[in-house]
């Protein structure tokens, strides 16, 4: 796993709720209802993750 993959895993994980973005086949384990504000949180935390970056 990449340094990308890590952290979009931990962001994942933080604001998600979601413990891996690895396929798992199967709807249960691959599908999940998650919070409009919590999206929000996890693509704002991917925004800045990556201005961070770009900045660098």
């Amino acid at each position: 796993m990449n340094a990308i993959d890590k952290l979009l895993t931990q962001i994942a994980k933080q604001h998600l709720g979601i413990e891996t973005l690895e396929a798992r086949n199967s709807d249960s384990l691959d599908f999940h209802d998650v919070a409009v504000w919590s999206l929000h949180d996890a693509l704002r935390a991917a925004y800045e993750a990556g201005a961070q970056q770009k900045a660098k």
